[in-house]
């Protein structure tokens, strides 16, 4: 349980940091920088497998470098998705 709860933690500082690293928001707030640090760390560690230091479970270079790609993707696919419906 407390190795879940660390990674919770882990995932949203990763969403977090790449929301700041981008200058764009997660949208969801915390529940999505969460999403974002899980879904990022999934995408870098299959782009560019499990190097760095390590932290709950987590490659934290792939997972910051996979969370900035998914921040990236996912606020322009919100932007065009507001400028399709304006």
């Amino acid at each position: 349980m407390l190795s879940f709860l660390w990674a919770l933690i882990i995932g949203g500082i990763i969403g977090w940091v790449a929301g700041l690293i981008t200058g764009r928001d997660v949208p969801g707030g915390v529940i999505g920088n969460i999403i974002a640090g899980f879904i990022g760390a999934w995408l870098g560690s299959l782009i560019l497998g499990d190097w760095g230091p390590v932290v709950a479970d987590f490659a934290i270079v792939p997972a910051l470098i996979g969370a900035i790609v998914l921040v990236l993707i996912v606020s322009f696919a919100m932007r065009a998705f507001r400028k399709s419906t304006d």
